[in-house]
């Protein structure tokens, strides 16, 4: 799949994978300085580029592990989604889950997007749902005995 980019700042970094079988590309801030982000602090961070993509597909925004797990900063929303539609400039609202306050340097990689393809659903309203074995059970009612 082709993805069209276009820098609206000219210090963005394009996408790029760590390796040639990498699932995801790193997101890069676009940032003119470091910005430093407290404890419990949210704060959305440019990439500095828009993008045109296949209908069918979406682009999803992960933490990127090593970020995460050494430095507690992963996006806020847990998983961004970037719709084949939108045309404005991608962003990453990345959270501070961590006690200590973390510096986010310009061009750091800061996330993570993998693109896959989805299925667009109906819903069609009824009066009538089939039961299940599991039925209303939800919230880990499937692992008690």
């Amino acid at each position: 799949m082709k993805i069209k980019i276009q820098k609206i700042n000219p210090k963005a970094v394009v996408p790029t994978r760590g390796s040639e079988e990498a699932a995801g590309c790193d997101l890069y801030a676009c940032m003119d300085n470091a910005l430093t982000l407290y404890p419990g602090e949210t704060h959305n961070i440019p990439l500095g580029f828009k993008t045109e993509f296949e209908k069918g597909y979406v682009g999803l925004i992960y933490a990127r592990s090593g970020l995460a797990s050494k430095q507690g900063l992963a996006p806020a929303n847990k998983v961004g989604v970037i719709d084949s539609d939108y045309r404005g400039e991608w962003m990453v609202a990345l959270h501070n889950h961590s006690g200590n306050p973390q510096i986010i340097a310009a061009n750091e990689r800061i996330a993570q997007v993998v693109f896959q393809k989805i299925e667009f659903a109906e819903f069609e309203e009824t009066d009538d749902i089939n039961e299940t074995q599991r039925g209303e059970g939800g919230f880990g009612s499937t692992g008690k005995l």
